[in-house]
């Protein structure tokens, strides 16, 4: 009895440090309390008198601990904060307005603790401003550019500063991270963004590069609206509502991209694409998402080399046309496909794991095409309480039965045989992300049945240990 206690004992502890590790690394990313905000911000130095001091061209050291903002700049200036200084703003205002061309803001903390409508922790309405090494806690917005071209955003931390107190803020209350409108030619880079409404928001603003940044719990990892010419590379999105939502643009590069567990929602896409043109969504992973890439009224897109691992529907067509499907690899995913009103695309080289393929001249790509049959996606958009029978006999069975216009289906001409190469390594972004191994089925039934056969031995020998 007392082994069998100790036994216990040391279950119970392993159980309570994992709930509390994992406790801790969400409260890491998304709980910022505003209980770290002073008092009275009023009584300390104030960041707008010293900046009405100096000198355009002048480098303002920050060289006290805490400041009180808001502060608008309106002359060339260079503000450093040694990573060690903090602005508090109390104020509807931004905690930093940049009206003028050239202004340079380096390592500074800001805690915007009031919000009003479109209020930002920084409000740039001017050229060339450079944004780095900055750590914003908001309840707004983090940084907003309005009519901004030539600036430079980078190894930033934006996050949501809740309340002492109070509940999570829904993420339709909340600000942007990073907020841009008619801006151009821009670069937002290596930025690091949690728990806001969308992580990046590009509108009406050309030429963006987006590059290395890591987006975590908001609703929208990166959001591009009517832009073009913009491109969206090696950024880690996780734990979104959906990874990228790309909607209503041209010429749009998405490559290399990470989009994964975007999974909570009905309405959670790894990569979704809405209204989207001549544009390319290449070598991105998406995995463990509810959908991993969602296509609808696109039209002439090259959607090429993605991994697309282990979501509950690989890709899904809506009314697209025209898009180039090709040397994407489909990996344990529950539904690898489904298209209703998707015609003239054209699908080849893909890797499907449940394609049953034919190889007889040996090339490499099975002379039996894979067709995706759109019954089930049908089916339940006209009923949804279908989804109970989900590959249920009787649904699988009507599934195989059905052959209506087969000759229209979304096909793949010509299915690999093996997988089209090391896509999902090279998918993943640069630095600390590690390369995951995608296994088969088979694989993970063997890993499971193994791990319930050592527990099925280890209890039987336990419990006749304890009757002696």
């Amino acid at each position: 009895m007392r082994s069998k206690g100790v036994v216990l004992f040391l279950v119970l502890t392993g159980v309570v440090l994992l709930n509390l590790a994992l406790t801790n690394a969400v409260s890491t990313i998304y709980a910022e309390s505003a209980a770290e905000i002073p008092g009275a911000a009023s009584d300390l130095p104030s960041l707008q008198q010293l900046v009405d001091e100096a000198s355009p061209g002048e480098t303002l050291v920050l060289s006290e601990e805490k400041y009180a903002g808001p502060a608008v700049i309106t002359k060339k200036l260079t503000i450093e904060g040694g990573k060690t200084a903090i602005i508090y703003n109390e104020t509807p205002q931004a905690a930093i307005q940049i009206e003028a061309s050239g202004v340079i803001v380096r390592g500074v903390n800001i805690l915007q603790s009031t919000a009003g409508e479109e209020t930002a922790a920084i409000a740039v309405h001017a050229d060339s401003a450079v944004l780095e090494e900055l750590r914003i806690k908001t309840v707004g917005f983090g940084i907003l550019l309005r009519d901004s071209d030539a600036t430079l955003i980078q190894n930033n931390e934006i996050s949501w500063l809740r309340a002492a107190g109070e509940a999570d803020t829904k993420l339709s209350q909340k600000g942007n991270g990073i907020d841009l409108y008619n801006s151009h030619q821009n670069r937002i880079e290596q930025n690091t963004i949690a728990g806001m409404r969308d992580g990046i928001y590009l509108e009406n603003s050309n030429g963006q590069n987006v590059e290395n940044n890591r987006l975590y719990g908001s609703r929208y990892g990166i959001h591009c609206m009517y832009v073009k010419d913009t491109r969206v590379h090696n950024n880690q999105g996780e734990f979104n509502v959906t990874g990228a939502m790309i909607m209503g643009v041209r010429n749009v590069q998405v490559t290399n991209n990470s989009f994964a567990k975007q999974s909570q929602n009905v309405n959670s896409q790894g990569i979704l694409l809405f209204d989207v043109q001549h544009s390319a969504i290449e070598r991105n992973l998406v995995e463990g998402n509810r959908v991993g890439i969602y296509i609808e009224l696109s039209k002439d897109n090259q959607v090429i080399e993605n991994s697309i691992i282990r979501n509950f529907i690989g890709i899904q067509f809506k009314q697209a046309e025209g898009n180039t499907i090709e040397a994407n690899d489909f990996v344990s995913n529950v539904i690898e496909a489904e298209a209703t009103d998707s015609r003239a695309n054209e699908m080849r080289g893909n890797y499907w794991d449940s394609a049953q393929g034919l190889d007889m001249d040996n090339d490499g790509a099975s002379d039996i095409p894979y067709a995706i049959n759109p019954f089930y996606q049908e089916l339940i958009s006209k009923t949804p309480a279908f989804q109970l029978f989900f590959q249920s006999p009787g649904m699988t069975f009507l599934n195989e039965m059905y052959t209506e216009d087969e000759e229209h289906w979304a096909t793949d001409s010509a299915p690999v045989m093996k997988l089209n190469g090391a896509s999902a390594m090279l998918a993943l972004p640069s630095g600390d992300v590690e390369a995951r191994t995608v296994i088969s089925d088979q694989t993970f039934m063997l890993i499971i049945a193994t791990m319930l056969l050592v527990t099925a031995i280890i209890t039987i020998l336990y419990s006749g240990v304890s009757k002696t």
